[in-house]
């Protein structure tokens, strides 16, 4: 099935057809529905190589992850919740416009980041760039891409530059965990935040900090910080706990941080949340297996995706670019994880 079947049964001209599949602008909507629902009854899936030959677009979209922790994560078969969900919300959108979505890893902090970059762009040629966290704020990676003239989406940072920005709320996110705990009757409330090269780490900070100033109950010996590994959550879990008056829950910045602290409660033979109620962020299966399952912030990392590569395909059928930043609101899933705090003697 070829494209001139497709503008024989649709009735128009092969260039009405190409211009439809290449979601140009300026064609008339029922122009647009007659060639769609022609392509939908032949069965008619558009070749990415003919139209990168036919064209200036690869019809490919590059997203770039932290390459340093994706391959930890990997290495110690952790898993890596965060890609699989990037697949799985930008696979999905790039397939209903006939793209096809690509998967880097770069280390933010090479020495090389620029050479490494601009070898993918040649060899890709990609029509848009989806940037993760750190990348999403790290002005190299920006003005590179700006001066290639790609279009590009910066998920999860607020920084001056171009480029489309999407949030996930970090900051709603995280007074919500806390305003949860409040809810039921705690107020030393601990929370360990992630590395400060992550901005979303310092809204989730805020937003804690807001519930709990505005609970009448801040104190800033209650903030830790990790680096969103086992290791740094237990160090500052155990930091926590050590204090005078140690706190009766504790609000993790991702999953493995919280589970570092359930870890440590059961080897002291504390239980959760009877000593402690513990709540995480990321909400990945290992929170949901976990034994108490845990009270986790939901990132919608596939619902952010999904519009992220929207935002660049709609810029080249010049459908008109919303307000930035474009919000993704996270959700609170309650679990058994969190109680009441105990009664102190």
């Amino acid at each position: 099935m070829t494209i001139k079947h497709v503008a024989a049964d649709a009735g128009v001209s092969l260039q009405t057809v190409s211009r439809v599949i290449n979601k140009e602008p300026n064609v008339r909507p029922e122009m647009m529905a007659r060639v769609q629902a022609s392509i939908q009854k032949l069965g008619y899936v558009p070749s990415i190589a003919a139209q990168r030959m036919g064209g200036s677009r690869s019809y490919l979209i590059l997203a770039l992850n932290d390459r340093e922790r994706t391959i930890a994560d990997w290495r110690n078969r952790q898993g890596t919740d965060w890609v699989d969900q990037m697949l799985l919300g930008g696979m999905l959108k790039c397939a209903e416009h006939g793209y096809r979505l690509i998967v880097e890893l770069v280390d933010t902090h090479s020495d090389h980041i620029e050479r490494e970059l601009l070898a993918a762009i040649a060899a890709l040629q990609p029509d848009g760039v989806i940037l993760t966290p750190p990348h999403s704020g790290n002005p190299i990676i920006i003005r590179l891409l700006d001066a290639q003239g790609i279009r590009f989406a910066r998920i999860g940072s607020l920084q001056e530059g171009p480029g489309f920005t999407l949030i996930m709320d970090d900051e709603r996110a995280a007074r919500l965990a806390t305003e949860h705990l409040l809810a039921l009757g705690h107020r030393r409330i601990g929370f360990i935040a992630g590395p400060a090269e992550y901005e979303l780490s310092g809204w989730r900070v805020t937003g804690w900090r807001a519930a709990m100033a505005a609970a009448g109950v801040a104190d800033e010996a209650l903030l830790a910080t990790g680096d969103f590994s086992h290791a740094s959550g237990r160090a500052a879990a155990i930091g926590l706990l050590a204090l005078p008056d140690p706190p009766t829950a504790i609000i993790a910045s991702n999953d493995q941080m919280t589970l570092a602290t359930l870890d440590l409660m059961r080897e002291r033979g504390l239980s959760v949340p009877g000593d402690l109620s513990l709540v995480s962020f990321d909400d990945t299966p290992i929170a949901r297996l976990a034994h108490p399952p845990l009270t986790a912030v939901m990132q919608p990392i596939a619902d952010v995706a999904s519009r992220a590569v929207e935002l660049i395909i709609g810029d080249y059928a010049g459908e008109p670019t919303p307000a930035m930043p474009v919000v993704v609101p996270a959700g609170l899933q309650l679990r058994q994880s969190t109680a009441a705090p105990a009664t102190r003697t």
